[in-house]
């Protein structure tokens, strides 16, 4: 394309006129978020009862992303397997894993947290000879556990979607260089796969943060247990569901930014 072809640069804006700005591409909604968060954060500066209500429900936030983070890594393992029987062409581990698929995807959260932490969970100590301390401490384990495998049931569906938008074309090519399906799995699909499910994983990551707050049902003193203790005792039940809510809410939102950060980073222009 010659010079003369170029396309024509924008005329300049006439003297004493001023650049109008597209507020309709504005994040508003990041304000609305903002002002969510800044009210319970002013109330607690100045408010000697919510600055008492934050000291007393922070305290739940380890155990918060103990279950967060322990029951997604043990959805993603869980789920890798799962979604392996799930492609396999053999009928037994096929319908085994669609088995588990459906089950944990049909029967609700709170019912599977209470099956797996005050009945399966009880009943296999009982088996093992291991005392009542013993299972009482265990509450956060168990609470992790059931969330990991409840999840790890979504999870292997993202990772069998992801694998399976990998063109057959990638498994021949890597075969025909004389890989294994091992090797062609490990060094040519995967990397793809895990790139193409990546937002997936990240959106079960913030819903798995979110649906910690079930396990306040085992008593797991986490911050929905801590926030209900302190309204118990105090009574201050807006003042202590709305400082719960702006700090579930700042930690998903700075995930989810933290997330579409990453996805920006590693997609492909």
């Amino acid at each position: 394309m010659t010079t003369s072809e170029a396309t024509t640069p924008t005329a300049p804006a006439p003297p004493g006129s001023k650049a109008s700005y597209d507020w309709s591409s504005f994040p508003w909604w990041f304000v609305g978020i903002l002002l969510t968060i800044l009210f319970p954060v002013y109330k607690m500066l100045t408010d000697e009862t919510w600055a008492d209500g934050f000291l007393f429900i922070k305290d739940g936030i380890t155990l918060t992303f103990t279950v967060t983070i322990g029951g997604f890594f043990i959805a993603v393992i869980v789920g890798l397997f799962v979604a392996f029987g799930r492609m396999s062409k053999r009928a037994v581990p096929r319908n085994l894993a669609m088995y588990y698929i459906e089950l944990m995807r049909g029967i609700p959260v709170l019912v599977t947290l209470f099956m797996i932490g005050l009945v399966i969970a009880p009943w296999i100590f009982e088996m093992l000879g291991i005392g009542p301390r013993t299972a009482i401490a265990s509450k956060a384990v168990r609470a992790t556990v059931a969330v990991g495998l409840i999840y790890a049931a979504f999870i292997a569906e993202v990772f069998r979607a992801g694998i399976e938008s990998v063109g057959r074309g990638q498994w021949e090519a890597g075969m025909s260089l004389g890989l294994n399906r091992w090797k062609v799995f490990r060094l040519v699909v995967w990397p793809q796969a895990i790139k193409n499910v990546l937002p997936a994983l990240g959106n079960d990551l913030i819903a798995l943060l979110k649906d910690s707050s079930l396990v306040s049902i085992l008593a797991v003193r986490e911050l929905t247990q801590m926030s209900k203790l302190w309204t118990g005792r105090s009574f201050q039940f807006f003042a202590g569901f709305m400082i719960l809510a702006a700090m579930y809410l700042t930690l998903t939102v700075s995930l989810s930014l933290a997330l579409q950060w990453y996805e920006r980073k590693i997609s492909t222009p």
